[in-house]
């Protein structure tokens, strides 16, 4: 059970551990599919990587945008969990349908369910996180919970390719495999996070009306701009998948791909979270875009498999400094009662940048090929970086 942060308390809250297990075991669940996905899609359905990117952005899409209505749904209710409870359960149910998969349509399908659940219970997860954590160990707080969601990203695929070696490819039984975590992260939910009680109005206003968005601020939607263009700039990790078979390697070994970006980002989102207790947002911020500027340039280069496990590392370590680090933002510079809907629109504004990013990598993939696509991710890091530029004077510099 999770109590309530008190001042001065510089202890990690029970509830911000529990979250992070709960995400560790959900991303197991889902990264035993998402790894293999786009090889089932392309070798056994017949997709191309137009239809891939597609998928990929639309799903992405999806989920970031539901989080809008979740997380205001969540301030106006004044209560986290309940919304969270359920979208975790939504994700762990739609793992059945993949395995039952006879066309790109249904995966399409079971896609976006898959992240109308993510979407549902990302914001609302988020708020109770910022609700619990101390402000003074607010990213420790952050880092630690995409730490251990890092861990899950990196075991799903890593147990997705044994099963494969042990079981002759077999994509179908890898996906019915990958239920069971995801089950167990909707019970561990349940149980393990207490909602910390806050003060609210006994009448709480729109949170998504036009007073409730002016009241969030210039520095707040400065983070929003800034978040949308760093995912234009990171398309989907599917990519990194595709160029791994470009490789030559075994088809069973591709997910080690996978493995070794989400070991890297798993090692990297702690320490990189405190860190940004400490240092200057903006500045930090920068390094993670030039960090992810020679990924892309070292991805495009060459498929030999020294360049692309060098590539996937760097890639690992931008994720590492900016995931939690934008989220630290996020609840930095938004009321405690409207945190749910600023989580809501950061992600939607994300989430229509994903979608275009993954169109225009897929586009470029099939047209031009893989390296302009990864040229195209490096340019759009370079204008993200003149963005860092102009932060206004309202911005907190940290924490």
């Amino acid at each position: 059970m999770s109590r309530a942060p008190i001042a001065g308390d510089q202890r990690m809250p029970a509830g911000v551990w529990v979250l992070g297990f709960v995400s560790l075991l959900m991303d197991v669940s889902s990264e035993m599919i998402h790894s293999l996905l786009p090889l089932f899609m392309v070798t056994t359905l017949g997709a191309s990587a137009l239809v891939v990117g597609l998928i990929e952005g639309l799903a992405e899409a999806t989920a970031l945008i539901v989080k809008v209505f979740s997380g205001a749904l969540s301030d106006y209710l004044g209560r986290r969990k309940g919304l969270a409870v359920f979208g975790y359960a939504l994700g762990a149910l739609t793992k059945p349908v993949f395995a039952l998969a006879s066309g790109a349509g249904i995966v399409l399908a079971a896609r976006l369910l898959d992240r109308i659940g993510k979407g549902v219970r990302g914001a609302p997860r988020d708020a109770l996180i910022a609700d619990l954590a101390p402000p003074a160990i607010r990213g420790a707080a952050f880092g630690l919970r995409q730490s251990l969601d890092t861990v899950g990203a990196f075991v799903g695929p890593l147990l997705a390719t044994g099963l494969m070696l042990l079981w002759a490819d077999d994509f179908r039984a890898v996906f019915w495999v990958a239920v069971i975590p995801g089950l167990l992260a909707v019970a561990l939910l349940w149980a393990g996070v207490r909602e910390p009680h806050r003060a609210q109005p006994e009448r709480r206003g729109n949170p998504i009306s036009r007073a409730s968005l002016r009241r969030l601020g210039g520095a707040y939607w400065w983070v929003v701009g800034v978040g949308g263009l760093f995912t234009l700039a990171r398309f989907s990790e599917a990519f990194l998948v595709l160029r791994a078979q470009q490789s030559g390697i075994a088809l069973a070994l591709v997910p080690l791909v996978m493995v070794a970006m989400n070991l890297v980002y798993a090692l990297a989102a702690y320490p990189f979270g405190r860190l940004s207790d400490r240092v200057s947002h903006a500045g930090l911020l920068a390094g993670g875009l030039l960090v992810l500027v020679a990924a892309d340039l070292v991805l495009a280069a060459s498929v030999h498999w020294g360049a692309l496990l060098a590539g996937v590392a760097l890639w690992g370590i931008h994720l590492g400094i900016t995931q939690g680090l934008l989220a630290t933002m996020v609840a930095a510079t938004a009321p405690a009662d409207l945190r749910g809907t600023a989580f809501g629109f950061f992600n939607l504004v994300s989430g229509v940048a994903m979608l275009l990013a993954s169109l225009c990598a897929g586009l470029l993939w099939d047209r031009f090929g893989a390296e302009f696509a990864f040229y195209a991710g490096a340019a759009f890091s370079l204008v993200a970086l003149l963005a860092l530029a102009g932060r206004p004077r309202g911005t907190p510099s940290r924490g």
